[in-house]
């Protein structure tokens, strides 16, 4: 579906934008069953920061940023811009420029399987951003893509008001339907490893806590005070 801006869409409430950021993504992905985490190269090209926000998506042609500034028209406060490309590209489609349109916009970060441009100052401004590559090229704008259409980034389907959750581990997805469930999930596997954490400190091993050593007896591991001669 080319050529098509789709206006309403769904979006996370700000409360669970906060509590599902703070959860983070590797929580997040093994809480709601080990799925919807993006696949590398995606990447931050900063650290130390952490966002959640309903995906505004785009999708755009290779070396072709024009549905970007389509899309910043679409942002609410709170989203997060997600662009996905036709085809495998890395020019640097996005820079310090339309990253000051989406702040002014109150979007709180960029995923963009494609490059950007001008990483330094995108650190200077504190503006948020996974991407494939950072690369210098520059892009044109010539050719219609869409926009809040679903798209397909990082090997995951997203969906315009899917939840997006991003931080120094990576990006993870939350259908828009499943964040209540995602939440809760989140919540007692925290709970559950604040718990072993705990034990860990105190010096209990893993071994035990995981109940491994029935299993490892099974799968053949021996204990012996040499090392075997065979």
């Amino acid at each position: 579906m080319m050529g098509v801006v789709v206006r309403n869409r769904p979006s996370i409430t700000p409360e669970q934008a906060e509590t599902l950021a703070s959860m983070g993504v590797a929580t997040v992905h093994e809480a709601q069953g080990r799925v919807g985490l993006f696949l590398p190269p995606i990447q931050p090209i900063q650290q130390d920061r952490a966002i959640a926000g309903s995906a505004v998506t785009v999708l755009a042609q290779p070396g072709d940023n024009w549905m970007l500034h389509v899309a910043v028209e679409q942002c609410r406060p709170g989203d997060v811009l997600v662009v996905a490309c036709t085809t495998e590209n890395t020019d640097g489609m996005f820079g310090d420029l339309l990253a000051t349109s989406l702040v002014a916009r109150g979007v709180v970060g960029l995923v963009i399987d494609a490059g950007v441009r001008d990483s330094a100052e995108l650190r200077r401004m504190g503006f948020p951003v996974w991407a494939k590559a950072v690369h210098a090229r520059g892009t044109v704008k010539a050719t219609l893509g869409s926009v809040n259409v679903p798209v397909v980034i990082g090997g995951q389907l997203v969906k315009a008001g899917d939840a997006i959750v991003a931080d120094d581990d990576g990006v993870v997805v939350v259908p828009h339907a499943s964040v209540e469930s995602a939440i809760a999930a989140s919540r007692k596997r925290v709970l559950n490893e604040e718990a072993k954490r705990e034990r860990l400190a105190a010096g209990e091993l893993g071994l035990d806590i995981y109940d491994m050593r029935p299993r490892l007896a099974e799968a053949g591991l021996r204990y012996v005070d040499d090392v075997p001669n065979d």
